[in-house]
């Protein structure tokens, strides 16, 4: 099956009131829209568009670096925010060939961290299983406040989405919102984004519409439902607050699962690029970030923050605070250890209390 995905990453972000694009806001040590392009790893796309706008060189250079190389990675520029058909437009202008195959191309959001790769590959076998011009994820909402409401016939097919500020009172009452996640034939979704207008109360063009304009061909419209945690987007740093929480909830079960003891998993923080050991015990207070690598055995914590450092098997660390450091096997590091960049502990070796381990 022949995939692409667009993922739309153009926008300011004002609520973050954050000098930093916020699509590189990072949540447990993953910028936003990297967690979005890892989503979309059981779905292998041939070509990953990154639609970039605000801070577009900053975006582009930490996506660049950050991004896995199976997500076939290219960019494409919405130089004015003109809503989100127009930048799916842009992000369509990247791919190969032209908009007159059938194949499935995937588009959603880069401000949905806690999104899963298996609702991902839900999505598109639904839509491909159906035969749909397009087919949208959809949560439902207590307060769906803000989203698109999802309007359907009686029968249960959907009609259209209305946004937030062009619904009725009636609309407005409805719970089941639009997540911004699609899967769109591309041989439809291209001449669909062209008929697009900016008759609406904000006067964009709303990628919503084209689900409006297909049901109004007769086209099928289909709909995969998933957890509203699982789809909502990051805002404002509240919303950061809450996503990491629950990633760091997500990450730590995992890990749990995986063989490794933590005496209070609420108060250990390990960031998802970090690999650790069989039998590993995590301490209260620990923290673990970047590319830490702990062995077998290993015991770190209480109240340790390991920054892109490697610890041996069996080794302990206490009390203690490292970044790009190196610990052997076996070794015992603190109470209140100093591990600056470029330094080493030997296999083996015991450093006592209020070491500062030596760079040459």
């Amino acid at each position: 099956m022949s995939l692409s995905a667009i993922v739309l990453a153009a926008g300011e972000g004002t609520r973050m009131r954050s000098n930093r694009p916020k699509p590189l806001h990072p949540v447990c040590g993953r910028a936003l829209v990297v967690h979005v392009i890892h989503a979309l790893e059981r779905l292998r796309p041939e070509r990953t568009v990154v639609v970039v706008g605000h801070g577009a060189e900053q975006v582009t250079k930490a996506v660049q670096e950050l991004a896995p190389a199976w997500a076939g990675v290219v960019f494409a520029e919405q130089t004015e925010q003109l809503g989100t058909g127009d930048a799916t437009r842009s992000g369509m202008a990247a791919l190969p060939g032209d908009d007159y195959d059938d194949s499935t191309v995937v588009v959603l959001p880069g401000d949905t961290p806690l999104l899963r790769a298996e609702t991902l590959d839900e999505l598109v076998a639904a839509h491909v299983a159906n035969g749909n011009a397009a087919t949208l994820l959809t949560s439902v909402l207590d307060d769906p406040t803000g989203y698109g409401r999802v309007v359907r016939k009686p029968d249960g097919r959907v009609v259209r989405i209305v946004e937030q500020r062009d619904a009725s009172p009636d609309e407005l009452d409805i719970t089941e919102v639009c997540t911004s996640i699609y899967a769109f034939r591309r041989d439809l979704l291209g001449p669909a984004l062209r008929n697009l207008t900016t008759d609406n109360a904000q006067g964009e063009l709303y990628l919503t519409d084209v689900i409006g304009g297909l049901a109004a061909m007769g086209h099928r419209v289909g709909c995969v439902q998933a957890p509203a945690g699982e789809t909502q987007g990051v805002n404002d740093r509240w919303q950061l607050a809450l996503a990491e929480r629950e990633l760091r909830s997500r990450t730590n079960r995992r890990w749990l699962l995986d063989g490794v003891t933590m005496l209070d998993p609420r108060q250990t923080f390990i960031d998802v690029t970090v690999r650790l050991g069989r039998d590993v015990t995590l301490y209260p207070g620990t923290i673990l970030e970047g590319q830490t690598v702990v062995g077998d055995g290993a015991t770190i914590g209480p109240d340790t923050r390991l920054t892109d450092c490697v610890v041996g098997a069996g080794a302990s660390v206490a009390n203690s605070v490292g970044v790009d450091a190196e610990i052997g096997d076996g070794a015992a590091v603190g109470p209140f250890g100093h591990l600056p960049a470029g330094s080493s502990v030997a296999a083996g070796e015991v450093t006592g209390a209020f070491y500062t381990a030596r760079t040459d």
